[in-house]
């Protein structure tokens, strides 16, 4: 009984530290947009609006999966015997691993659910864009903005 709550134990914190990490902000960069020549132009805030961000569940499920894979394998072992603990092993393991990934995923979901901001940017040349992204510099309507476009992303900062 002491293994399995262990085991518990383990998939518990496991599942805690993949739902934990860095969004994605306008502050924020990619590894591969180091180094990458981008554009920039400027424009004012027209509008904006609050939106909300669904949440990613590709890590929590895979990590959830596989350590519910591990608990249920060694938990499925532990309550069989004989030729048994290797069928219970095995469904044990099947079963952790379907459970683990729903359950891994629907906190990663859940963790990555955000708020952001829809800002409508007319660009010096008239033309008006959308524009999704956080807002860590107190962006506002009325405010002239520049435009930064590197490797397919657009972002907007404080005009200079």
């Amino acid at each position: 009984m002491k293994k399995i709550l262990c085991i518990l134990c383990m998939t518990t914190a496991l599942l805690g530290v993949t739902a934990c990490g860095i969004g994605d902000t306008n502050t924020t960069y990619d590894r591969y947009e180091i180094g990458k020549q981008g554009r920039a132009s400027t424009g004012r805030i027209v509008s904006m609006i609050q939106v909300d961000i669904a949440g990613s569940s590709e890590g929590g499920t895979l990590v959830g999966g596989a350590v519910g894979g591990i608990a249920g394998a060694i938990g499925g072992g532990a309550i069989g015997s004989g030729r048994g603990s290797a069928l219970m092993s095995l469904a044990g393991g099947t079963l952790g691993a379907l459970a683990g990934g729903a359950i891994g995923g629907a906190a990663q979901q859940v963790a990555t659910k955000d708020t952001a901001f829809e800002f409508m940017v007319q660009k010096a040349n008239g033309e008006v864009i959308p524009v999704v992204q956080t807002n860590e510099l107190g962006l506002k309507p009325g405010d002239n903005v520049v435009l930064v476009e590197i490797a397919g992303k657009t972002r907007i900062r404080s005009k200079y």
